[in-house]
């Protein structure tokens, strides 16, 4: 959902849609529009849901809509992604804010929904030309990661209205269950340590502490940041928040903040600007300054962390089970069994270490 403008471009073939039409139900459902056409951009990053820029004279928004072709079943739910964030933008401004909900397929052919445009620079790969990065902004920038997932997961989700966006009893237990079975249907080659790592996650679920909001694929490339870099103006990618355990929320930001002293393994299969210059905080001050922040237990911190090499393991190897099948022939995932074999031995290594242990 990445709306950095560097990132636009003209709608791919394929993918257009009747821009009379969606124009026509936005102003029979929201607001008046100027009258002009309605220009349209295609944001290029992403590759699930389909994700456009807006403009009608002064005014802009982001739509979002489904991929083309068959969907499996509850993927892709406009609505729920839609109404999740109504919900928990008057809570948390840093969602964006939806406008419009199209559940009617003759509109566009598929259901859609437009939002407010949030603006900031997308951080990925490298940082913009001609900035001068300095370690203080790096920490500050830091610190604002941390906060904002401490926010999101101290809402009061009932009072926010989300019950009904997640089945929090028994989340984690699902989590290892369905991740080590999600291994077993795609596996090819061997993966050394795997059955160890699934055996010890399930022998080791924690006791439930607790509910919240969870984003779910909480990481820096996911945000737009002011212009200093110091401070977060919105949070991107909402289609996987649910309501569960915040601590496996934590798990997947601490996996995806890689250092500068990780494996080269790890740097290489998990790619992040956090391993790339001094001033970004530890993964163990990540974890302080959240403690500090929302009191929460935190004891069993390896397991979460533990848990999501793995998932990270498996999610790869999806993709190139689906490679090595003959369901994509995109030579990019040939490597990615190699990056699973890295980041479930990684998560071998975080729990024979017990690094994490508090």
């Amino acid at each position: 959902m990445s709306t950095g403008s560097s990132e636009m471009s003209e709608v791919r073939t394929g993918e257009d849609f009747d821009r009379e039409a969606v124009k026509s139900y936005i102003e029979a459902t929201y607001r008046k529009l100027p009258d002009l056409p309605l220009e349209v951009k295609q944001f290029s990053t992403g590759v699930s849901n389909l994700t456009y820029f807006l403009r009608c004279g002064e005014w802009e928004a982001v739509m979002r809509r489904p991929p083309n072709g068959p969907l499996p079943p509850k993927a892709h739910d406009m609505k729920r992604e839609s109404g999740f964030l109504q919900r928990l933008h008057p809570f948390f401004p840093y969602g964006p804010e939806p406008y419009v909900m199209c559940e009617d397929v003759e509109i566009i052919g598929v259901p859609f929904y437009v939002m407010e445009r949030k603006k900031g620079i997308v951080l990925d790969e490298e940082f913009p030309p001609d900035m001068e990065v300095t370690t203080e902004r790096l920490q500050k920038l830091s610190y604002a990661v941390v906060d904002r997932l401490a926010d999101l997961h101290t809402i009061d989700y009932e009072q926010a209205g989300l019950s009904s966006f997640g089945y929090p009893k028994g989340f984690i237990n699902r989590q290892v269950q369905g991740w080590i079975k999600r291994y077993e249907k795609v596996k090819t080659d061997d993966i050394p340590y795997v059955d160890n790592v699934s055996m010890w996650l399930s022998d080791h679920v924690p006791e439930e502490i607790g509910s919240g909001v969870i984003h779910n694929d909480y990481k820096l490339n996911n945000m737009l940041l002011s212009q200093d870099l110091t401070e977060i103006n919105a949070i991107l990618d909402w289609e996987m928040a649910t309501i569960g355990d915040p601590l496996f929320d934590l798990g997947g930001a601490l996996v995806y903040w890689v250092q500068k002293d990780d494996p080269d393994s790890i740097k290489d299969s998990l790619p992040s600007i956090t391993a790339s210059r001094d001033g970004f905080i530890s993964r163990e001050e990540f974890i302080q300054r959240y403690a500090e922040k929302t009191k929460k237990d935190i004891r069993n911190i390896t397991f979460y962390v533990a848990l999501n090499y793995f998932k990270l393991g498996v999610a790869l190897q999806q993709i190139y089970h689906r490679w090595k099948i003959g369901k994509t022939e995109d030579e990019r995932f040939a490597e990615f069994h190699q990056r699973a074999r890295h980041l479930i031995q990684q998560a071998y290594e975080v729990i024979e270490s017990r690094q994490y242990n508090h």
